[in-house]
């Protein structure tokens, strides 16, 4: 009888979850939502948020064109940049820059399917931490599951884009010397582990984002699943 009762009392876990991330308890009742139809809602919410995501990112412009997730130089190379700009060194900073960003743009689409197959492998902790974690629980959730592969997939793309620019190697040569002083961070001075580390950061932002668009508007994307899970909790 105590296991009867405890497996019913599981079974409307994550709907129990969702409910009160939401704070809309009132919206459905235990016999509404299954375990399982709670656990298909999130997991499509996902891995749709990880296909939008990539195909905003993986494009020409997806990282330079987008000031959330733009990539920069570094901290203080950042700064000194302007003034190398007024010593007429403009336009080789300019390429820099636009060259790190297409390759952040170029290396995005190799990370497809490790994303997705994280998503797929979710398990009921996972669920819990990402319902309950906040508004960085999916960012958090997927930095745990695939930031170690997805760099190690990554650099290979990020160095031949960066080595197309003489600039590069004299940066990791300036860098070095600058993280001796601290001006910069040790994991900043070397522009191709750099660009791979805020690479994974703008990917993981946006599908952060596409994933509460998608919360926020299930009906919109004509999936039964998230309009039965998501839609009435609206």
């Amino acid at each position: 009888m105590q296991r009867r009762n405890f497996n019913q009392a599981g079974a409307g876990v994550l709907g129990l979850l969702i409910l009160a991330t939401y704070g809309q308890a009132h919206a459905l009742s235990l016999g509404d939502l299954s375990n399982a139809e709670a656990g298909s809602g999130l997991k499509t919410a996902l891995e749709k948020g990880v296909l939008a995501a990539v195909a905003l990112l993986g494009k020409p412009d997806g990282f330079l064109g987008n000031p959330k997730v733009r990539i920069p130089l570094p901290g203080y190379l950042e700064d000194a940049s302007r003034l190398l700009k007024n010593f007429g060194q403009g336009r080789r900073i300019d390429e820099l820059v636009t060259a790190i960003n297409r390759a952040a743009e170029s290396a995005v689409p190799m990370g497809k399917d490790l994303l997705v197959g994280a998503v797929r492998a979710m398990n009921v902790n996972d669920a819990k931490n990402i319902l309950t974690g906040g508004d960085t629980s999916v960012t958090a959730f997927f930095a745990e599951k695939t930031r170690a592969p997805l760099g190690v997939k990554f650099l290979p793309v990020v160095n031949r884009a960066t080595e197309k620019v003489g600039l590069a190697s004299k940066y990791n040569e300036f860098a070095g010397k600058a993280a001796g002083f601290g001006l910069v961070k040790k994991e900043d001075a070397n522009i191709q582990q750099y660009v791979t580390g805020k690479t994974l950061d703008g990917l993981y932002l946006v599908i952060g984002e596409e994933e509460r668009k998608i919360r926020q508007d299930p009906v919109g994307t004509g999936s039964a699943i998230l309009q039965k899970v998501f839609g009435a909790l609206k």
